[in-house]
């Protein structure tokens, strides 16, 4: 037997018990296993009715894979009765982007050219998984092809426009828009996301939950789609800064057969009071100030004042304003896509896709000089210096995660509207609109990509209308553990990240 696609909402309800189960984050799933409270078989029965019943209503599932899923939830369980158990993530389920492969699954890449496809074998970080334990359930929904030649509408899916739980009138974020989705509405504990350029960062935003963009390469990408090859990462999204810490731990490592794997392994040992309080935390007013939407200005105030509560030392600290982040960004990731879709660009199925704008870029990608992307690469060494110069200062920057909320899905995407809108940053998360009037940083996405440093992003507030904001935090190569320690921390003296959409 074949594992299925999403079907159309229906079935029996979930209880109360159910519902703390569908929430409890990794951490405290992992507890109720090690005390059998709970098997991993129940658990994964639990996740695998949520992804097909509640999964269509924000258009977060590409597959549900319950045949896989009691496969391995059932040899936990076997190994668990042996006494044989195997750490933290051993019987809990989880949802990979659907770039990434799984054996026997679709793996469609979010385009209908590829919507029958099925592979044979298994990304490295699904092996990686496994053998840790966790329970592949469901392939989640994403941009097609991750957005390669930037996309005009958020109906730029083989499963239609990712929706917030929040709000499903607004758009999830892309492209790991199942991803963020599944996770806030409690369809599975944790996911993986993919970033080029802002897509872990902007789903985890709009569906306030907890998202990590490692450090390039530590995480390998063997058998995962490739966007941009010097860009791409895979990272974990979950309910808080902790439960990503411990899933990183399981998706980490050295693969040889990644070439720009790094090597290194990461163990969640989390900075703690003291320590913190010694922190230098770079920010830039104006992020706030002049560049947020007015909408969530006082929401990200309000998270950044929890944050000031730690006790660090906050200095004003920006990237240099004269350097191209986003058309550097963008060069690289049109001229890297085009040519990994080279052969589909140039066959009949490319007129399958969705969206007309990602079709056009990705022709105009196969036209890039490789003058243009050999300075986009300079450019990416001088914005590397730059945050040398900027950590020899402070430990770590903070700046909004978006600067604005999850738009309306049938807004476009690229329409420039002035400071502070939503629509004047691009489906990339590049800013589109004028300049401030005081340095800022909001090319924190573009120029954190170009530089291969890691991120974590959490909710910090909600608009008037009850939409999630969060803030980031930005470190050199691999201080994954500091940034995961100032997240975690922020979430013990708040509720933001706890709490539910609405209906939940």
């Amino acid at each position: 037997m074949s594992e299925r696609r999403a079907r159309p909402a229906g079935g029996r309800g979930a209880g109360g018990a159910d519902e703390e189960l569908a929430f409890a984050g990794v951490a405290g799933l992992a507890g109720l296993l090690r005390r059998k409270k709970v098997s991993a078989v129940e658990l994964t029965e639990l996740f695998l009715e949520r992804l097909e019943r509640r999964g269509p209503t924000y258009n977060a599932v590409a597959a549900v894979l319950p045949e896989r899923g009691r496969r391995e939830a059932q040899r936990v369980d076997e190994r668990r009765r042996r006494g044989a158990g195997r750490g933290t993530l051993d019987g809990i389920p989880y949802g990979a982007k659907d770039l990434v492969a799984a054996r026997g699954a679709p793996t469609t890449w979010g385009a209908p050219t590829y919507q029958d496809r099925v592979l044979d074998y298994d990304a490295a970080v699904v092996t990686k998984l496994q053998r840790a334990g966790s329970v592949l359930a469901a392939k989640l929904a994403m941009v097609e092809l991750a957005g390669g030649g930037g996309y005009r509408y958020a109906s730029a899916s083989l499963q239609g426009p990712g929706l917030t739980p929040w709000n499903t009138a607004h758009w999830s974020g892309g492209s790991s828009s199942g991803s963020g989705a599944a996770v806030a509405a409690g369809l599975v504990p944790w996911a993986i996301g993919s970033e080029t350029s802002g897509s872990i960062i902007t789903p985890a935003s709009f569906c306030g939950v907890t998202g990590v963009r490692p450090t390039y390469g530590l995480v390998s990408r063997r058998g995962a789609m490739a966007l941009a090859w010097t860009l791409d990462k895979l990272g974990p999204m979950a309910r808080s800064a902790e439960d990503c810490a411990l899933v990183l731990e399981g998706m980490a490592g050295p693969d040889r057969g990644d070439p720009t794997s790094s090597g290194k392994q990461f163990r969640w040992e989390p900075v703690r009071g003291r320590e913190l309080r010694r922190l230098k935390i770079g920010f830039a007013p104006a992020d706030i100030e002049e560049m947020a939407a007015p909408a969530a200005q006082e929401g990200l105030a309000a998270g950044l004042k929890v944050l000031r509560a730690v006790g660090a030392k906050f200095v004003e600290r920006t990237l240099p304003s004269d350097l191209p982040y986003g058309p550097a960004v963008s060069t690289v990731i049109f001229a890297e896509g085009s040519a990994a879709f080279a052969q589909l660009i140039e066959s009949p199925e490319f007129e399958t896709l969705v969206d007309a704008k990602q079709k056009a870029g990705l022709r105009a990608g196969l036209s890039v000089p490789a003058r243009d992307h050999i300075d986009a690469q300079r450019v990416r060494v001088r914005i590397q210096e730059a945050f040398r110069e900027i950590f020899a200062e402070v430990d770590v920057l903070v700046s909004g995660g978006r600067g604005a909320a999850a738009p309306r899905i049938e807004e476009p995407l690229d329409v420039p509207r002035g400071p502070g809108t939503r629509s004047s940053m691009d489906s990339r998360g590049q800013p589109e609109r004028p300049e401030a009037q005081r340095p800022n940083n909001a090319a924190l996405i573009a120029a954190g990509n170009l530089a291969g440093l890691p991120a974590v992003c959490f909710p910090c507030g909600f608009t008037a209308e009850g939409l999630p904001l969060s803030l980031q935090v930005v470190g050199p190569p691999f201080s994954e553990n500091l940034l995961l320690s100032v997240a975690a921390w922020f979430q013990a003296q708040s509720d933001w990240h706890l709490r539910r959409p609405p209906g939940l």
